[in-house]
């Protein structure tokens, strides 16, 4: 990582105690594709190991006593490593909502590494998976409405995988939304999940939410969403996520 290498220092956790990361950690990127403009919308940050581990062996040693100093170091991390890459799109990352005691403090390490590195705000999404439970739906709400307000892009990822589902829709309504791998495989052949996803679809148009395809992995999945006028892709058939490094995607439509 060199000097991408966030430092470890000591910082209050939920419960005011100071716990230092005892691990360190870096990130792949995958491209997010706009199929409507044929080129790259921006890239997600997806936490590694720095030998190339994947994702689970470094969340395994995130606890409640260092969740906060992992979720700062990973903000601090991606910016400075997209940064040094060169990315020029949006930088997609990820959060933890069950970290953020309060979104005015907790973003300071963020708002001063988008400046040090010349980032602007607005090309910063934050995604939280709906996958993860979260204890307080009203707390995340507050979260999100802050972070919009400072001008960052909001995301929903992996919905319709988990906990709460439209309950937690209801409660804020993010920039993007990102339908599930498992919504998107097969969609073409699957006459349930076409109407579950265009149910969802539908929703997100009358609430003014972006919808994004994460998953795809075929030509065929890609047309489905694209005759049904989604632009934002993630997926396999564009791309895996690349080590350090911003991949370039294959497989753009023509425009």
């Amino acid at each position: 990582m060199g000097d991408v290498i966030a430092q470890t220092s000591e910082a209050p956790g939920c419960n005011g105690c100071s716990v230092p990361l005892d691990f360190d950690f870096t990130f792949a990127f995958q491209p997010i594709v706009d199929v409507a403009q044929g080129n790259v919308y921006g890239y997600e940050a997806l936490v590694r190991g720095v030998d190339g581990q994947g994702a689970g062996e470094v969340l395994s040693r995130v606890n409640d006593e260092n969740r906060y100093a992992f979720d700062q170091a990973c903000r601090v991390k991606a910016i400075a490593l997209a940064a040094r890459l060169g990315l020029k799109q949006v930088l997609s990352i990820n959060f933890l909502p069950n970290a953020v005691y309060s979104p005015e403090h907790c973003i300071r390490s963020t708002l001063a590494a988008a400046q040090e590195h010349n980032l602007p705000i607005e090309q910063i999404m934050f995604e939280i998976t709906e996958s993860e439970r979260v204890h307080d739906t009203a707390h995340l709400k507050r979260i999100f409405e802050y972070y919009r307000a400072q001008g960052f892009v909001t995301a929903l990822d992996d919905f319709g995988a988990g906990h709460a589902g439209l309950s937690l829709l209801a409660g804020f309504i993010p920039h993007i939304l990102k339908l599930d791998m498992e919504l998107v495989r097969d969609v073409d052949h699957s006459e349930v999940k076409q109407v579950i996803v265009e149910g969802l679809m539908e929703i997100c148009n009358r609430l003014g939410i972006t919808v994004l395809a994460e998953g795809v992995e075929t030509r065929a999945e890609m047309e489905f969403f694209r005759a049904h006028g989604v632009r934002l892709m993630q997926g396999y058939y564009f791309a895996k996520p690349g080590f350090e490094c911003l991949p370039e995607p294959a497989n753009l439509p023509l425009i």
